[in-house]
């Protein structure tokens, strides 16, 4: 049971796509089992042919009969017994001989008629031919078994099943020869006269137009695996290497669509992006990368150029794999790769993701802003896109599932929970911020004997319940408190997770009989009145104020946020300037050591402190405690925002915390910063002083 947004499952619909998914599932189901006689055939074409590493004349002799014979049946006992299991295996063996053979007369047939000089036609491997009189072969020995099924008598029923086998792999095997042998010659003759004129007018690339979509929709295995394997095997025995076995499985695409949403993207999505670029890179499952372009599928258009760019590439290059990539995971790439392609590949595979980054980062940073505001309101369109790629594939996917679980649903707690902590790396900032947002969303709620408390990652114990991180540190998390439930977030400040868990504590009160009903709203938190949590009511009173409080001399060394340490610039810097003049404005005011300024850049390695609604809050990892000699925060705005990593930052709030009388502060910086109409108000402040004025309640104790 989770507690995130109901997805309907999509309908199943008859027609052609469906058609092709189904006959692509079986055509990989076919194929996929016997990838390792495939690369045992590209290991021993590597070596021992002419023109390989170690050549061997006398293994080389083994290179022929396995492409011709031992693959082919082996494809065929594999349907065989998908359709009807070993006794469809067998029957299957003995027909697909006869269509190989068959193959073989018509050829030497053709080539005695041919005259002196004139180049003689090659052999068919009969790979097509296997995938269609495999299963045809075992699904007429399931029919004709039915006919006398029951009808035996006993003792006689080894009989009968030995011969009645014997028989129809006999006839099977006649009627591939005359019938189906020349109809897969003549069929493999126009696939590769059509590769070859896409080839020689230079328009191979085209056919990303077709394949890159395709993968998306699991439409994929019909052209892959009916017709690419097929014929890059045949150039592969002629020509060592075939270009067609990188037009799908090149996993640059996929890379480059789940960086540019590491980058760029928001949400669940942008969060396990990583880890699927790892799985797709390395692990060569491509799927992963699927829900990504269908929740924009203006991405298609960034894939397709990535993949036009790696099938440009490789024909310049001139360069191809010596068998079939399988999984396509670089490594299986690189170790199938011909020994003269090296450089082609690598480039076609780095090309073709620096240019689907290139293409899809525009298209994601054009609608980040309605995608965040989407995050905010609870839509969930990466697990809307994750559940479609399920129901495109038609069949639970382990790597599918494992994107939702890394997105941080909320996994419903076999225990009562009472004990909330969030965690982060220091402990002292963006983790006390979460905790106030969602200790106020629990009073909203009526709900007031949950604990929720922050503290850092090293000081996380079994007492826990549910513990809440940012994606980057939940693993770290989870060594610390493996019993607590998890939940990851993309930041502190509004996640859409905080809804989830408040409903799952409603849920699961309701479950145990105990009374839920949601109580009004409390005005303000901690019996604090709204005007002491938010802003003066009008600009005009904040000026009033400021200069009251300039009269008043409000604004002494004691307080962790003076006047001083709160301003106001025009113009636009980096993120590391912003650190640097947080990190100066705290040691000016005796707060930290010069040393800060450098574990609040490690912290930003770790992960990112924008907290949402365009406010950042830097600050030092847990090991830069001794650099902290008071507590004190710091308010910067910057007109012309900053670009924090991927994210729009307006505010950033450097935070020292020495001890715990910082926290309190935090609370209320956390409760004006979940406010858009309080943040619009901070946006309009003229002066630092009147930006002061309206930040004033978090210096009060």
């Amino acid at each position: 049971m989770t507690t995130t947004s109901a997805v309907a499952e999509p309908r199943t619909r008859g027609g052609l796509r469906v058609g092709i998914q189904k006959v692509g599932t079986f055509m990989s189901g076919m194929i996929m089992p016997n990838i390792p006689a495939l690369i045992a055939w590209g290991i021993l074409t590597a070596f021992v042919i002419d023109v390989g590493w170690t050549p061997n004349a006398a293994l080389a002799t083994m290179v022929g009969p396995m492409i011709h014979y031992l693959l082919p049946i082996l494809i065929a006992v594999q349907a065989g017994r998908m359709v009807y299991q070993d006794r469809g295996a067998v029957v299957a063996a003995i027909a697909v001989f006869g269509v190989i053979a068959g193959s073989d007369f018509l050829i030497a047939q053709f080539n005695a008629g041919l005259a002196e000089g004139e180049s003689e036609l090659g052999q068919v491997h009969m790979f097509i031919g296997a995938m269609i009189m495999g299963p045809l072969a075992a699904w007429v020995m399931k029919h004709l078994d039915r006919l006398w099924k029951g009808k035996i008598k006993a003792g006689f029923e080894m009989l009968v099943n030995m011969f009645s086998a014997g028989i129809a792999g006999f006839g099977l095997g006649v009627l591939g020869f005359y019938v189906l042998a020349p109809v897969i010659n003549w069929f493999m003759s126009v696939l590769s006269g059509a590769v070859g004129w896409l080839v020689e007018n230079g328009l191979l690339p085209l056919t990303s137009v077709l394949i890159e979509p395709a993968k998306v929709f699991f439409l994929n295995n019909a052209i892959n695996h009916g017709v690419l394997t097929p014929l890059g095997l045949a150039q592969s025995e002629t020509d060592g290497k075939s270009i067609l076995f990188l037009l799908e499985a090149n996993p640059g695409p996929g890379l480059g669509v789940l960086l540019a949403f590491t980058f760029f993207g928001v949400g669940a999505a942008r969060a396990t992006a990583p880890g699927a670029a790892i799985i797709q890179f390395l692990g060569g499952i491509h799927e992963v990368y699927f829900p990504y372009v269908l929740m924009k599928p203006a991405l298609l258009l960034a894939v397709i150029a990535g993949g036009a760019t790696g099938v440009t590439t490789n024909v310049l290059f001139q360069s191809g794999l010596r068998a079939p990539a399988a999984p396509g995971s670089i490594i299986a790439v690189l170790f199938q790769t011909a020994g003269d392609s090296y450089l082609g590949v690598i480039l076609s595979v780095i090309l073709s993701a620096a240019v689907t980054f290139a293409v899809a980062a525009p298209i994601l940073l054009a609608s980040r802003k309605r995608d965040l505001a989407a995050e905010a309101a609870g839509a969930d369109g990466f697990g809307a896109a994750v559940a479609q790629t399920a129901a495109n594939k038609g069949k639970a996917s382990s790597a599918l599932s494992g994107l939702t679980a890394a997105g941080g649903a909320v996994l419903a707690p076999t225990a009562d929970i009472r004990k909330i902590v969030f965690a982060c790396d220091a402990g002292m900032g963006s983790s006390a911020m979460g905790a106030s947002v969602l200790r106020n969303k629990f009073k909203a709620a009526g709900i007031t004997d949950i604990d929720v408390t922050n503290k850092a990652i090293a000081n996380l114990d079994a007492s826990a319940d549910l513990v809440i991180t940012q994606q980057q540190l939940t693993d770290r998390a989870k060594q610390r408190a493996g019993s607590a439930v998890h939940v990851s977030v993309d930041n502190f400040m509004n996640s859409p997770r905080y809804d989830e868990v408040v409903n799952m504590v409603l849920e699961q009160r309701a479950a145990s009989s105990v009374d839920a009903e949601p109580q009004p709203v409390p005005a303000a938190p901690d019996g604090l009145s709204g005007a002491e949590v938010g802003a003066p009511a009008t600009r005009a009173e904040a000026r009033a104020a400021a200069a009251a409080e300039a009269e008043s001399g409000v604004g002494n060394g004691d307080r962790v946020l003076v006047p001083g340490n709160v301003r106001i610039h025009s113009g636009s810097v980096s993120r590391d300037e912003a650190i640097r003049e947080a990190a100066d404005l705290l040691e000016s005011a005796g707060a930290v050591t010069k040393a800060y300024f450098d574990a609040m850049l490690a912290r930003e390695q770790t992960v990112s402190t924008f907290m949402g609604n365009e406010l950042a809050i830097p600050h030092g990892t847990n090991e830069a405690k001794d650099a902290i000699l008071a507590s004190s925060l710091t308010v910067v705005r910057y007109d012309g925002g900053i670009d924090w990593d991927g994210d729009d930052v307006t505010f950033v709030v450097g935070i020292a915390g020495k001890g715990d009388e910082h926290l309190a502060l935090l609370q209320n910086v956390a409760i004006l910063f979940s406010d858009e109409e309080q943040v619009a108000e901070l946006k309009k402040a003229e002066t630092p002083e009147e930006l002061y004025a309206l930040l004033k309640a978090i210096g009060e104790d």
